[in-house]
């Protein structure tokens, strides 16, 4: 950390604590790991997408294809977990809640055995809400990109 920067760089947040971090559980926990994280400025998450994931069985049986929303989602709880890592010090618990996606654009499919590599940038912050730019990236190829918010709230008992 330099003084013209105060931005705090992490090396890595791995599935533990990813679990940690979001409330998402498997078949919807769509994000592996998350690198070149520097505060809730930009990070990358990545995705391993293998065949055994539930959606490949209809989303096409023939030609599995990961589902866009399933690709935004994962570029949403990559935003959402470099938020909870900076929002978490000493408070109390939280929840992320997706609320836009704007200018969405799916520019190639992605399959099983490809890695996606979610490409996360804060566009700005206002008190609990975030808007983050993202590109779904296989390969260094753009599969998908978007606009993304949501709002940071307390996670209060149901």
């Amino acid at each position: 950390m330099t003084e013209a920067s105060p931005v705090q760089t992490l090396e890595a947040v791995d599935i533990v604590k990813l679990l940690s971090l979001l409330p998402h559980r498997y078949p919807f926990l769509l994000v592996d790991r998350i690198v070149d994280i520097a505060g809730d400025e930009s990070a990358i998450g990545i995705k391993n997408v293998t065949f055994n994931e539930p959606q490949f069985m209809g989303h096409f049986p023939n030609r599995p294809v990961m589902p866009g929303v399933m690709i935004i989602e994962a570029m949403a709880q990559t935003a959402g977990a470099i938020c909870m890592l900076k929002s978490l010090a000493g408070a109390p618990p939280k929840l992320f809640y997706f609320m836009t996606i704007d200018e969405c654009k799916f520019r190639r499919p992605v399959t099983p055995g490809d890695q996606m590599r979610l490409h996360m940038t804060k566009l700005k912050s206002r008190r609990n809400m975030w808007w983050y730019r993202g590109e779904a990236k296989v390969d260094g190829a753009v599969a998908a990109e978007a606009i993304v918010s949501a709002m940071l709230v307390e996670n209060s008992p149901a």
